[in-house]
């Protein structure tokens, strides 16, 4: 399978292209890369805040004085 990469200053249209043994080996791939990126990341953050949130009461962000809004945006950001 093959990544295009678009929106690098440098190399605008760099393409990956990488080699499996097997089709689990790429989906694997494919499951990692997910993982990697921002979307993903950003919906654990909203995950695991809200579950710390309902076990302690307080939210977590507040304590690295993420203001008000950024953290309304993070909740409510598609």
């Amino acid at each position: 399978f093959s990544l295009s990469l678009a929106g690098f200053i440098e190399e605008p249209e760099r393409k990956y292209c990488f080699e499996c043994d097997s089709e689990e080996q790429c989906q694997e791939w494919i499951e990692a890369l997910k993982r990697a990126s921002y979307e993903f990341m950003r919906r654990s953050l909203i995950f695991y805040r809200n579950e710390i949130q309902k076990m302690t009461g307080k939210d977590p962000l507040e304590q690295y004085g993420i203001s008000e809004e950024a953290r309304f945006q993070l909740g409510t950001r598609k």
